[in-house]
């Protein structure tokens, strides 16, 4: 299976400013979120990618772009009806083929010489069907994800057979039907936000858009979980961590990622050292000081 096309999704209400935050990449360069997934894109063979976007963001996010940008395709979600709804507005730039899918409120940093994309379009190819990425995540957290129940695969640590997908479940409902026999108790195999999905997920999302009273209903993991009952759905980990920079910290914490895992990592350690030291110091100055 040959996977030459990307979508990102970057039209949410809250999520429309994500990906213009600037960070300052494993290379040094200070970069747009957008820009780096842009790279991650591209580093896994990509060929064409598009981005969803807030009807009237486009110049924003060309500019953010700069050189990237006339490599890329902007489609404006006329509305915000959802993030079902954003990935079914490329479906006309899909076509018939499988593409990648990334969220744009999402960075990654890979653990292994392979970009995460690298790594999840080289083992969708191999196995020639829809492969989502996933990562164990504290039950603490499920409200943030969608998350997959199934089986692993006989000798393949890391792989499984996707059975049932749910959005953002509950505890007692990640209990009841999304149990992966293996993992940590409390824990439970949550989206990494980057998929590799084959044409069928768009007619099977345009169908629930048509049936549904409100599209902002119609979920990604809705099409996902109906996928599993009509085709081959694998899930796998990846070698790598997935920062969700939407959330409190989110960005801070991708940055230190981004810092401890590119050229500036001894500069960066030596920093956070100097900063616990001055802290410690502070801290122990401070008990020696009588209250009042």
């Amino acid at each position: 299976m040959q996977i030459e096309k990307a979508v990102i999704t970057a039209g949410g209400p809250g999520q429309r400013a994500l990906p213009l935050q600037t960070l300052i990449d494993r290379d040094g360069q200070t970069k747009p979120a957008l820009r780096i997934l842009i790279d991650e894109v591209f580093s896994a063979g990509i060929r064409e990618v598009a981005v969803v976007v807030h009807r009237g963001d486009v110049d924003a996010y060309a500019e953010a772009l700069q050189e990237q940008a006339g490599r890329v395709r902007f489609l404006e979600q006329p509305e915000p009806l959802g993030f079902g709804h954003a990935v079914a507005t490329a479906a006309d730039f899909v076509g018939k083929n499988p593409f990648l899918l990334l969220v744009g409120d999402h960075l990654y940093v890979s653990r292994a010489e392979e970009s995460c994309a690298a790594q999840l379009v080289r083992m969708a190819g191999k196995e020639g069907c829809a492969v989502s990425a996933v990562q164990p995540t504290h039950e603490s957290r499920l409200l943030r994800f969608g998350a997959i129940g199934g089986q692993p695969l006989s000798g393949r640590p890391g792989w499984y057979q996707v059975e049932r997908v749910l959005e953002k479940p509950t505890p007692t409902e990640a209990e009841q039907s999304l149990i992966v026999p293996g993992l940590r108790a409390g824990y439970y195999l949550c989206f990494f936000g980057m998929h590799v999905l084959t044409p069928r997920v768009l007619e099977l999302l345009q169908q629930e858009l048509q049936e549904a009273e409100d599209p902002r209903s119609v979920h990604l993991s809705l099409a996902l979980d109906e996928l599993a009952r009509h085709e081959r759905y694998l899930a796998c980990q990846l070698q790598g961590k997935r920062y969700d920079i939407g959330t409190r910290y989110g960005v801070f914490t991708a940055q230190l990622a981004l810092a401890l895992a590119g050229r500036d990592r001894e500069l960066i350690l030596g920093m956070m050292l100097e900063l616990l030291a001055e802290y410690v110091q502070d801290q122990g100055t401070d008990s020696a000081v009588p209250k009042v």
